[in-house]
């Protein structure tokens, strides 16, 4: 008999994994195991399918399961839910909720892809008809249909990160009043407060209600109770980010780590033999940091994806990590980081340098133009570039590459500083954004060193920031 791999989870990791094992090993017997209803999907463009920007959810799938079995002969198995793992035995313990039957299916090798789930802390009501979590297309169907039959004019949204925000501005194209809470004193805690600040100023020009240091107490089948006060809510989209779904790895014996996310190495491979895990179940390491963590990104989960089905097909392949670079687009506003924010750069025991530069996407003459900011973080002593925040009109987000590359490459920002970037002026200025915010942490650096260095003239002062 040819060996079985068995992968859980049909989505970015899962897939990426069995299209690279087929790549490589022909004879190999493939299954995959997905609860629900689509393979292969983007879940981060579901809020652009709410807003109608993206016409269908069938738009956000690249390959459906029909074509994994056409071109990959991969046995794809729909609304087939692994509720077990035995690793003695080598089964999956399978419900296959299409006609209701519950069998168990061997394995020789086993991808875990379960991906995370919306958190939900134990409110009162939190379970109602109308709270829904978006992780999934099966998530956002049920959210859609809601929307649809409820009149859908106040809409409140619980947690102000990335998907938060971006569901926010989502129902604000419904027309509905849109209130997002949050615990903390600022949105986006992935960014330092003044680069956030930025983020809510541009969220309450286009109508988005922020009411920030408050607790969310519990819901009800028309309001959201908070420790300011009640909120009229036909819906809520929870948006408190997410937690790894590891419970199956973990009940079966399989180590856990940073977060609950099941604990892999450089190949994927988790603490038993024969079992791998990628994507938004396990974990990353962090390249600046030093450190495992939890990351839940698609890109992440492709990349975890490939190395694993690398392997498993014979081949070799690691994963070195990530660098915490993320972007987005909020009412108009560019948002992107990458590397450490101040805290985390404290956090993690480096003593660092900040400044803030404020420049043009283009340059400054040119017909269209934003402006934009930068802030940079850099190892005092070393001069080792730590990270980076960008916020800005279009074509500002994206130069985060630079600094993401920078920081792979574990350069210093004298090293950014002499890149040969591209220029002309419906792109940047003749100094790019990126080298003019390495520059003013340079010069930081230096006036630390020689308190007789001068401010360039005529730019906004460098601000050294310890944490």
């Amino acid at each position: 008999m040819p060996e079985r791999l068995v992968v859980i989870g049909g989505d970015a990791a899962g897939m990426s994994a069995a299209s690279q094992a087929r790549r490589r090993r022909d004879e190999l017997e493939i299954v995959v195991l997905e609860k629900g209803n689509w393979t292969s999907y983007s879940a981060c463009g579901i809020p652009y399918h709410v807003s109608g920007a993206v016409p269908s959810l069938d738009d956000l799938v690249a390959r459906s399961p029909q074509e994994f079995r056409d071109r990959f002969r991969i046995d794809v198995r729909m609304r087939h839910e692994a509720l077990a793992v035995d690793l003695d035995r080598r089964t999956v313990e399978v419900r296959d909720h299409e006609h209701r039957r519950s069998l168990r299916i061997g394995f020789d090798q086993l991808v875990i892809g379960t991906g995370a789930r919306p958190l939900r802390p134990p409110l009162p009501g939190i379970d109602g008809a109308n709270v829904f979590g978006v992780q999934t297309l099966d998530d956002a169907a049920r959210l859609l249909e809601h929307a649809r039959e409820s009149r859908c004019r106040d809409v409140v949204v619980v947690g102000g990160g990335y998907i938060g925000l971006e569901m926010a501005e989502a129902f604000l194209a419904w027309g509905a009043k849109v209130t997002v809470v949050d615990s903390s004193d600022q949105v986006m805690r992935t960014l330092d407060p003044d680069v956030a600040a930025r983020v809510a100023d541009a969220a309450r020009r286009r109508g988005v209600v922020l009411r920030l240091g408050e607790q969310v107490t519990g819901f009800s089948e028309d309001a959201v109770e908070t420790s300011g006060g009640s909120i009229p809510a036909d819906l809520v989209v929870l948006g408190m980010g997410v937690t790894p779904n590891s419970e199956l790895a973990s009940a079966a014996g399989v180590e856990t780590g940073a977060r609950g996310a099941i604990r892999v190495d450089r190949r994927q491979r988790t603490s038993a033999d024969g079992v791998w895990a990628a994507g938004d179940c396990a974990e990353s390491f962090h390249r600046v940091s030093q450190r495992w963590m939890h990351v839940a990104l698609g890109t992440v989960a492709n990349k975890q994806g490939r190395v694993a089905g690398v392997n498993l097909g014979g081949g070799y392949a690691t994963f070195p990590g990530v660098v915490g670079t993320a972007i987005t687009r909020i009412c108009e506003l560019e948002i992107a980081r990458t590397g450490l924010t101040t805290f985390e750069a404290s956090a993690a025991g480096f003593d660092a340098v900040a400044v803030t530069i404020e420049t043009t996407v283009k340059a400054g003459y040119f017909p269209g133009t934003r402006p934009m900011q930068v802030k940079m973080l850099a190892e005092r002593g070393s001069g080792r570039v730590l990270g980076a925040q960008i916020t800005g009109g279009e074509g500002a987000a994206k130069r985060i590459d630079t600094v993401a590359t920078a920081l792979t490459a574990e350069m210093t920002v004298t090293d950014l500083i002499d890149l040969d970037l591209a220029y002309a002026p419906p792109f940047s200025n003749v100094w790019d954004p990126v080298a003019v915010a390495a520059r003013e942490a340079s010069r930081a650096l230096d006036a630390e060193r020689d308190p007789t260095v001068p401010e360039p003239p005529g730019r906004r002062p460098s601000s050294p920031v310890r944490d």
